[in-house]
């Protein structure tokens, strides 16, 4: 069955039908590759008396604990954890199998031997980030390398881009998924796609070379990088017609964001551009996008590709599973995988109405998808604005917010302490540039209401850049991703000690006059 074939079939299933055959797939995926090869869930299962036969239906996957970050992370002890991870597949146990058996005898043994290490041996690898943990390497099989251009492909068939599109990738080069994701995607779908490699590689000056060069219908890039690649081009009165559609990935897409970067298409001669969004991460090796909706419609949710991976969305405090349309922690299984595998995946990303499987409003398909905002855990924050106790600021829904006000360019939230002191109260200075007519002074009175009113504070103060000074400050080109928030707290250092005074030394006295 070809790749377009088998993604119909998926798309067009109840739920009920879907569910059983992805339980189906589950219990053969247990059977015959986790549990065989994977050192870490051959473990796990033993200590906690399970075995393949015991998952036979998604609900089943409540009997097997959550895996986490932590627990890929290298110890003294496991300095190389994360390849406890990796399906190490064993040749005598893979020769007794009757499907390599029959091929052997069909094909010759030679040429089933070199499928087999195109499934199962690791030549290629991405990682995550390293923001908040040390980076971890998660490895692919060619196989898994297939998939990768399969799901990539089903992000450009959803955004209905066919082989006369033409596509500039500007997420930065490393070994980055959506670097990646975007490049197999133009190989698995035959369409012009030039890698820019971001920022660090060539600069905003040198992808908006690109851009004239090109002239691309289609962007792909970070939020923030490219909207400052098309501040610049306003500022520098480009004309960049021909832009059609742009894919945003790596960071959340607040509905301002999708507006500024339409007005900007605008400005530049490029009207009516669709602005759709993505989400993925390092651990399912797959990213999964929005479909386009019309001008006025909000955004229909992440389709999601249920022949490749099971989601199921779970209370973050007691590890239940919600029912649909609930909002809680997104968790990932994965259904074909090989190379670095994990189960019950807690990926700390939250789906704000959680999973639906009604079909899609605007492309009428019926695979599963996550609803609403996805934010992250560690973007909860608790700030000391007071001496006594703290306030949780909720940096997910403040992102919204100030993307959200007309008159706000880019912007970057600094938490610091008072005087620089480490035992004084917390501080929040908003840096930000200004776009449109708007007076300084209105536009400071209206974000300090907003915050207010949301989260019941007010920034100790909001200093107003260039374009330029935002650029520098967010790191535009220097790092990974760009910097929206950064958090000085840590750097603040205690006033040096008063210098001891000599043993011999008394308290002077002031000479009195006779």
């Amino acid at each position: 069955m070809s790749h377009t074939q088998l993604t119909k079939k998926w798309d067009n299933l109840d739920k009920g039908t879907l569910l059983k055959l992805q339980g189906r797939k589950l219990h053969t995926y247990l059977r015959d590759c986790v549990l065989p090869f994977s050192a870490h869930y051959r473990k796990l299962f033993a200590e906690h008396g399970l075995a393949a036969a015991d998952f036979r239906t998604v609900d089943d996957l409540a009997k097997l604990p959550f895996t986490r970050k932590e627990d890929l992370l290298s110890t003294p002890e496991a300095p190389r954890k994360a390849l406890d991870f990796l399906l190490k597949a064993d040749p005598a146990v893979l020769a007794k199998r009757p499907g390599v058996i029959l091929r052997s005898i069909l094909l010759g043994r030679a040429r089933e031997k070199d499928r087999l290490e195109r499934e199962w041996r690791p030549t290629f690898m991405t990682s995550t980030t390293g923001r908040s943990t040390e980076p971890v390497a998660f490895l692919y099989s060619q196989h898994d390398v297939r998939n990768l251009g399969l799901g990539s492909g089903r992000i450009v068939d959803l955004g209905r881009r066919t082989t006369e599109d033409r596509m500039l990738n500007m997420f930065p080069f490393a070994p980055h998924l959506a670097f990646w994701y975007m490049y197999y995607s133009g190989v698995e779908k035959n369409i012009f796609a030039l890698a820019t490699g971001g920022g660090k590689v060539m600069g905003t000056e040198g992808n908006l070379r690109a851009i004239q060069k090109v002239r691309p219908n289609v962007l792909a890039a970070m939020p923030t990088f490219i909207y400052h690649v098309l501040t610049q081009a306003v500022e520098e009165n480009l004309r960049l017609e021909g832009i059609s559609y742009i894919l945003l990935g790596g960071e959340k897409v607040a509905d301002g964001t999708r507006r500024k970067l339409a007005e900007l298409c605008t400005r530049l001669g490029s009207p009516g551009v669709q602005v759709v969004a993505s989400y993925g991460f390092t651990e399912a090796k797959l990213a999964f996008g929005e479909c386009p909706f019309p001008p006025g419609h909000q955004p229909t949710g992440y389709h999601l590709y249920p022949d490749l991976g099971i989601f199921e969305v779970i209370d973050p405090e007691n590890g239940t599973v919600r029912p649909d349309g609930q909002g809680g922690e997104i968790v990932w299984t994965p259904l074909e995988q090989r190379g670095t595998v994990v189960l019950r995946y807690r990926t700390g990303d939250f789906i704000e109405h959680g999973l639906t499987y009604a079909p899609c409003d605007c492309c009428g398909r019926r695979m599963p998808r996550l609803m609403g905002k996805i934010s992250r855990v560690s973007d909860f924050r608790s700030l000391r604005f007071q001496k006594v106790k703290g306030t949780i600021i909720d940096f997910n829904e403040l992102e919204h917010i100030l993307d959200d006000v007309r008159g706000v360019g880019s912007w970057q939230i600094e938490l610091r302490k008072a005087n620089n002191d480490p035992l004084e109260i917390d501080e929040l200075v908003l840096h930000l540039s200004r776009t449109g007519d708007g007076t300084e002074a209105a536009l400071t009175a209206a974000i300090t209401s907003l915050l207010q009113a949301h989260f019941e504070i007010r920034p100790n103060k909001i200093a107003f850049h260039t374009e330029e000074e935002m650029r520098g400050l967010q790191k535009v080109g220097v790092l990974l991703k760009e910097q929206k928030l950064v958090d000085n707290r840590a750097a603040a250092k205690a006033a040096p000690p008063p210098p001891p005074q000599s043993a011999s030394a008394g308290p002077r006295l002031q000479e009195s006059k006779p």
